[in-house]
Order: C-alpha cells, then structure tokens, then sequence
C-alpha cells in the first residue's frame, strides 16, 4: 500500500478518499484473513495445547467459534463497503481484485481444499500480499500500473513470504501432529531454514538490481541499509528450533518488510 500510494503522490495522481479506502479494505481483509485462520486451525485441531506462539481467539476459549465466524463475515463486509467505493472511483477490475482477495483469503484454510495445509501458503502470500495489494493500490489511483510497482510488488511479496516462512518454521513440529502440510512440513526444517535464507537474500538481490536498471528508483538504493538486519534473523532460524526466540523472528521479519517499505515510497516520492 505504501509503495503504491508513493507511486501515485510522485505521478500527481494522489487522492486522500481512494487513499483512506484501500486503507481500510486492506486493513479489513487482514483482520478478516486472521480470524478465518484462527477459526479454522481451531476447527481442524491445529491449535493444540503444545502449541508456540501468542494465544489464539477460539482455541483458548476468548471467543465462541460461532462469534468468530461472525467477525469473519464483518471483517469482509466492511471491506466490501469500501470496496464498492473504490469500484465506483477506480472502475470494475476493482471488484475482480477484491472479490478474488476475498476468497483467497478464506481459502487459505478454509474450503474444501485449504491451500495454507497443502503447502501453497507461500505461493498464494507472494501474490496477494506482495503484487495484488501493491498493483492494486496504485490502479486505484489512476488505472496505470509503472514498472516500479510492479517491482516493488515483488519485493513486498518476497517479504510477506519470509514472513510467512518464520511462522511456518515454528509451527513445523505442531503443523506435523496436527495433519498441516505446509510447505516448511514438507521440506522439512533444513530446506525450510534454505528457503528462508534464499527468500531475503533474494529480496535484496532484486532491491539491487531494479534501483541500477530504472526497475525502481536509482535512490531504492537506500533500503540495502536495512539489509544487515537480515543476518540475525537468518541465524536464528538455523540455530533455534525453541518458540521464543522464533516468534521474535517473525516478529523481526516483519518490521524488516516494513522499514523496505518505507525506504522504497520514499524513493518512489523523491
């Protein structure tokens, strides 16, 4: 959202009202996509007892699953509100997109075929956490989608990725007991650690080369600073296989999307 609103305030293309919008659609469909998958972990017994990581809503008894199921079906509601907005500003491909974000993020453990628990996890996080939610946001704006962004949906895809590959990295030993085949279950933990180092040197590899080749902005440059930042996470992974020190991985994977983020709008803006 950030490199695709950058994009639009640099094209003098920005509106706060289209902004304020996918603002809150976004926000919407991650709070709805987190409530699905709290409820149906908890459905197929994925949260056990011996699992790592911060309380779940349904498991630990916080909230009913049928009251959870009717957060779920708000959560998207309210995101459809302002998807009908946006449709009426930015056109129809504005329902496609948010009808099949919709339904990928049910479908992520919930349906007749979870993806989340047939290792398509990363796949599905790639391409609308990274390329849909960026190409999205900027279409908004004007219908035009540059070359940058479409790069910069790559980066933010690669790092929603990682993000997802620490949790499954700690979840490896419960997602095995509890019948999830992520892919990390499925590689098993070394591959998996492999597929998490690769995923953010990869990140930094492609930062690189859009910033020397006009893929992205010369001063995209910058966002290398942050590039250390990978070293303690990456040997955490391949010396942890404890919860806690693995949740502050996740944690730190996370923030590092959000500093590449920072650093990429601004070089967008400038």
């Amino acid at each position: 959202m950030l490199i695709g609103t950058a994009s639009a305030w640099h094209d003098s293309v920005f509106a706060i009202l289209p902004f304020l919008a996918v603002s809150f659609a976004v926000v919407m469909i991650q709070v709805g996509v987190n409530y699905a998958n709290d409820l149906a972990d908890f459905q197929r017994g994925a949260d056990a007892a011996t699992r790592i990581g911060p309380q779940r809503a349904v498991s630990s008894g916080a909230i009913s699953a049928s009251d959870m199921k009717r957060g779920v079906f708000a959560a998207f509601g309210l995101a459809g509100i302002a998807g009908l907005y946006l449709m009426w500003y930015a056109g129809w491909p504005i329902l496609v997109i948010g009808v099949i974000s919709i339904l990928a993020a049910l479908g992520y453990t919930n349906g007749p075929v979870p993806y989340g628990y047939y290792g398509m996890g990363e796949l599905f996080v790639f391409t609308f956490f990274g390329i849909v939610a960026t190409v999205g946001t900027r279409f908004v704006y004007s219908g035009s989608i540059p070359a940058a962004v479409w790069t910069g949906g790559v980066v933010m895809g690669l790092l929603a990725t990682a993000i997802l590959q620490a949790n499954n990295i700690r979840d490896i030993d419960t997602d095995t007991e509890a019948g999830k085949r992520t892919l990390a279950v499925v590689m098993g933990r070394q591959a998996a650690r492999r597929m998490y180092a690769g995923t953010l040197i990869l990140t930094f590899v492609i930062i690189a080369f859009g910033s020397l080749t006009g893929l992205l902005p010369p001063l995209s440059l910058l966002a290398l600073i942050v590039a250390p930042l990978s070293i303690p996470l990456i040997k955490t992974v391949f010396t942890e296989k404890e919860g806690p020190p693995l949740i502050e991985v996740l944690k730190g994977t996370a923030q590092l999307q959000l500093f590449v983020a920072l650093l990429i709008s601004l070089a967008m803006v400038f």
